[in-house]
Order: structure tokens, then C-alpha cells, then sequence
């Protein structure tokens, strides 16, 4: 799904030039493809972030899946931030591809996601975890820190997309506990948010991709 046609046509011809992958339908907005998706019965969605009209590609992506729980969902865009990465996963996207990629790597991405498992461009997490090095402490020494047994069930939770409030009923301490929790985490990693945080799990293998909560 993409607002260029060059871009839709061109996406159409490499996956319909492979045996095993068939092209259901295009849309070249979050309306027209919210409107046929049931018709489509697609497996798999290749998604843009920046669509015209009401939606945008992330809320296209939730409310696909609402609609359709078991299509799995691949951004296929030039941005890779962690803001965009991270909220294209909450909606529920499984994969994240860079336009810039080798066709061989989105085809790819194409066939394991219609089998059930989450793909990222390879280059993608490497870039964030990159951006986030920091002038005091960088992330070679942020993965030297070990976490407290505690820390790291607060980073799961944190990770797996909780609120405060709710990672504190869940552990039965007060929000104010959970908060302390947060902030000396994100100063012994030397991240600066939830995000970076979320990241780190990924990073760590402390969490995997579909067990992050839209």
C-alpha cells in the first residue's frame, strides 16, 4: 500500500515475477484499503507510514488488524526512527523494511512474514541503537550494567508496552515504586525514554516483537 503508483506498480512486478507470492490488491490510501481488505483476504500487507486522507499508515495498520487479526502487517518506508518503529509495532506491524533495501531483502521479509514470523531490515535496529549513543554514556557501556532481578522484570513490563499504574498492580508495589524503578534504568543504561527502552529489550532478547502490546 503506497500513494505513488510508480511505486505501487513497481512493487507489484517484483512479488507477481515470484512463484510463490500473488499480489491480491493495491490501494493507494488507508480509506481504499480499509474498504477492501475483507475482499483481499490478504496474508500479508506491505504498508506505507505517510498516506493521504484521514489516515496514516500506523492507524491504517491497527485498524487492519482489528479487521484481521492473522494478516500480518510490513512497513515498507524511508523513515527509521524509533518513535516511527516503535509505534508502527504497537499498531502491529511485524516487519519493518527501508525503501532503500535489496528487493531480495523485502521479499524476504514478504515469506517469513506469511509464515508467522516478525522481520526487521537488518540495517534498521542497528541505526537506532546507533543514534542512541550519548556524550556521558554510550551503549557498549549501557550493555555492561548488569540489572537487578527486579529492574529487569520492570524493563519487561515496560517494554511490553505497560503504564506505571499498571506494571504497579501487577506487581503489587505502589506506582511511586515503579517510577523509581524507571528513572534508575534509564540512567544505569543511559537511555533517555520508554522507547529507547523498549529498543533495549528487543535488543537484549529480553522480549520478542509480538510480545509488544498495541
Amino acid at each position: 500500500m503506497d500513494d505513488h503508483r510508480v511505486v505501487r506498480h513497481g512493487l507489484q512486478r517484483l512479488i507477481e515475477a515470484c512463484d510463490d507470492l500473488v499480489v491480491v490488491g493495491m490501494a493507494s490510501s488507508g480509506e481504499e484499503a480499509l474498504k477492501h481488505f475483507k475482499n483481499w483476504q490478504a496474508d500479508v500487507v506491505i504498508m506505507d507510514l505517510l498516506l493521504p486522507g484521514g489516515i496514516d499508515g500506523i492507524e491504517t495498520t491497527r485498524q487492519l488488524k482489528q479487521k484481521g487479526p492473522a494478516t500480518r502487517v510490513i512497513v515498507l518506508t524511508g523513515y527509521t526512527d524509533d518513535e516511527r518503529v516503535i509505534a508502527a509495532l504497537r499498531a502491529g506491524a511485524t516487519g519493518y523494511v527501508r525503501k532503500e533495501a535489496e528487493p531480495e531483502i523485502l521479499l524476504g521479509a514478504i515469506r517469513a512474514a506469511a509464515n508467522g514470523q516478525s522481520v526487521f531490515d537488518p540495517s534498521i535496529p542497528e541505526e537506532i541503537w546507533q543514534n542512541w549513543k550519548h556524550s556521558s554514556s554510550d551503549v557498549s557501556k549501557a550493555a555492561n550494567n548488569g540489572l537487578t532481578e527486579r529492574e529487569a522484570l520492570v524493563l519487561r513490563h515496560v517494554a511490553q508496552g505497560q503504564t506505571n499504574r499498571e506494571i504497579a498492580q501487577t506487581l503489587q508495589v505502589s506506582e511511586e515504586t515503579v517510577k523509581t524503578h524507571v528513572s534508575h534504568l534509564l540512567s544505569k543504561l543511559g537511555l533517555s525514554g520508554r522507547n529507547q527502552l523498549i529498543f533495549y529489550a528487543l535488543k537484549r532478547g529480553l522480549i520478542r516483537l509480538d510480545e509488544i502490546t498495541p
